[in-house]
């Protein structure tokens, strides 16, 4: 069954995995209503009562979502890796599990990979986690290659391909004498990076707890991969599997700038419901759930799990919607979690189409919009253009924050993290959380690679407040020219 989006005279369906029965969606929220217009600091009580917000108006969203919207009229005239480390090869057909000592004495790049000089040893771990995150805990090895080598190797340029471990070992051992880096890389990765720079102790006030969990393996790789977010204030605490083999990500760069990536899953491929996320979650604020996962087999269960476990402990879920093809490939796993879990979700604009099986030709501001009905807050970002903020069926414009562009891989994990130290740091209302964001992007699409530096995250953690103070919105906004229409 397709998604019938909306009929000629602007009613809305839902989703094709919603029961259908009628009922109309509720009004926009008022003064009284809007979560956002409260004044949310970071402290444990406030946090709960902005999570107990969010979760009555999930409540009160499956209600509606799970009910036809057809006679909803809300909608005219819309129709239907980045270098961590850096090394030379020196592999044999086994693939990267021979680089374990030169991953243990490799230069480290300055420039990127500023870590807070935190010594990495047994610590004891926090009572609660601000932010845990569930995703694919994959090292990246990136170089540059020339059109010869990828010919010779038969591979296609500008293809994101999964490998096997033997292909992976080949692929290593002609890179043998090139210079290439590692990292222990990831789209989610990224963000808590970020996310833990942003709200560092050097800033002030009590430092932000982040985690991650996932799926290393006991090879050289999973200690590797382990160390170095350690090392950026992100605890991985998911134990090794043992005898497993950590995955990777191999990314080839030619010089017209087209990136091509073999991945191998290894142990990432297989993410349980196991004894440390069942410990962690009902210790965390905010659970983030990575797109990609919904790639791997069987692990919608674990994803289920962890959702329904995060609420029913007062944790907020959000989830990034990570790649257009994976959302073609698992829509219905994807509104699955979305449509009955997800109180935030991160996309840019072609996956929210996506999401909304819009054509290309629709505005990403529609998609916010449609997608605002099922999910309480929505963040999609389009590119140099700026941002949208979506609930309850309106958007907020957020313009973009100026920059000479470098790279613009990571730049939405960059404004995922912007956007959740808002809200964690006390923001009152969705245009400081999304100027905020915009400004994180902004910072890393600036510069080279994809972590966002240390000394730009003080900085940035420093002008919260001026982000704040500069863009108070309430209810009254959410009806003027403060929302872009249609």
């Amino acid at each position: 069954m397709s998604l019938h989006l909306f009929s000629p005279c602007g009613s809305a369906s839902a989703p094709r995995h919603l029961s259908s029965s009628s009922s109309s969606l509720p009004p926009l929220l008022n003064s009284n209503g809007n979560p956002f217009t409260k004044s949310i600091i970071h402290s444990t009580p406030n946090f709960s009562f902005f999570s107990r917000i969010m979760r009555e108006e999930r409540a009160s969203f499956l209600s509606v979502s799970r009910n036809n919207l057809k006679n909803y009229h809300g909608f005219p005239g819309v129709n239907s890796f980045d270098g961590n480390s850096s090394f030379s090869s020196s592999t044999s057909s086994g693939g990267a599990e021979s680089n374990g000592k030169e991953l243990e004495s490799v230069n480290e790049d300055d420039d990127e990979d500023e870590e807070e000089d935190i010594e990495v040893e047994e610590e004891i771990l926090p009572d609660r986690w601000e932010v845990v995150g569930l995703g694919q805990a994959m090292v990246d090895f990136s170089g540059m290659v020339d059109n010869e080598f990828l010919e010779k190797l038969e591979i296609e340029k500008g293809t994101r391909k999964l490998i096997n471990h033997e292909e992976r070992g080949r692929v290593l051992q002609a890179m043998d004498g090139c210079s290439y880096k590692a990292a222990a890389g990831g789209s989610l990765s990224n963000t808590l990076v970020a996310l833990a720079r942003l709200g560092g102790r050097s800033i002030g006030g009590p430092g932000l707890n982040v985690a991650m969990t996932g799926s290393i393996g006991s090879d050289p790789l999973g200690g590797f991969y382990r160390t170095k977010l350690r090392r950026a204030n992100v605890r991985f605490l998911s134990e090794p599997i043992k005898d497993g083999t950590t995955g990777t990500v191999i990314v080839l760069t030619t010089s017209d700038a087209q990136r091509t990536m073999l991945a191998y899953p290894g142990t990432s491929s297989t993410v349980n419901y196991d004894k440390c996320l069942a410990s962690v979650i009902p210790k965390t604020s905010i659970l983030v759930v990575e797109g990609y996962l919904f790639e791997l087999p069987h692990t919608i269960q674990t994803i289920t799990k962890a959702c329904q476990e995060a609420h029913r402990n007062g944790a907020l879920v959000a989830v990034t919607a990570s790649d257009v093809s994976c959302i073609e490939r698992h829509y219905d796993e994807f509104w699955e979690i979305i449509g009955n879990h997800a109180d935030i979700i991160f996309a840019n604009s072609d996956e929210a189409r996506e999401l909304c099986h819009f054509s290309s030709t629709e505005s990403p501001i529609a998609a916010t919009k449609y997608l605002s009905h099922f999910i309480p807050l929505v963040s999609v970002t389009d590119g140099p253009k700026g941002s949208y903020i979506g609930v309850k069926g309106e958007a907020v414009y957020i313009p973009p924050s100026p920059c000479v562009p470098v790279d613009t891989c990571g730049a939405g994990d960059a404004y995922a993290s912007g956007f959740l130290y808002g809200i964690l740091r006390g923001a009152s209302d969705l245009k400081g959380m999304g100027m905020l964001a915009a400004k994180v992007a902004s910072v890393v699409v600036g510069q080279q690679g994809t972590r966002l530096r240390v000394q730009d995250a003080v900085q940035l953690a420093e002008s919260f407040p001026f982000h704040l103070k500069g863009s108070n919105i309430c209810s009254s906004d959410i009806e003027s020219d403060q929302i872009s229409s249609l």
